[in-house]
């Protein structure tokens, strides 16, 4: 099994401007964390951009759901920022079908030493091998179906959506 890993940015590879006192982007950290979390699974990194997601336009989602549909890879992670994730899995789970896709992101940048980064790209590329086909965001151990998740800001940790009615 191969599975690809298109990146779009995201707090996964922000780092920190020293000069400026912001979070920029530079090159991503994703082929590195590969190698640091060992992994085995056969991989292609794909830099689509590096976006934060407050940023994304419907354009911007568009590219990726195109990314997805050339994919010749069946099982998909996408490193994407947590602000607009669940929107973007809801564009994918509507316009894809025959794949198995999951989003992931994280809620510290991973050049900070105390990320999430690093498990949830684990947890990520393992419910990518082990989930059915369909549109899913993991994020801290959890995995959720696209048409049911949603990031509570209070909290600063996603959900399902349906608990919001409860």
């Amino acid at each position: 099994m191969k599975a690809l890993v298109i990146v779009t940015g995201g707090t996964f590879d922000k780092e920190y401007d020293e000069l400026r006192g912001t979070l920029s982007f530079g090159k991503t950290h994703l082929t590195e964390m590969l190698k640091l979390g060992r992994c085995r699974l056969k991989t292609r990194v794909c830099v689509l951009m590096m976006k934060d997601s407050l940023n994304m336009t419907a354009g911007d989602r568009g590219r990726i759901l195109a990314a997805c549909r050339r994919a010749p890879e069946s099982r998909i992670v996408i490193t994407h920022g947590t602000d607009t994730m669940a929107e973007t899995a809801a564009v994918l789970g509507r316009g894809l079908s025959g794949k198995t896709i999951v989003l992931t992101g994280a809620m510290r940048p991973y050049r900070f030493g105390s990320s999430d980064g690093m498990f949830n790209l684990g947890s990520a590329l393992s419910f990518a091998q082990a989930l059915p086909p369909g549109v899913f965001v993991a994020m801290n151990g959890l995995v959720f179906s696209w048409d049911d998740v949603r990031k509570d800001r209070r909290l600063g940790v996603f959900t399902r959506q349906r608990t919001q009615a409860r």
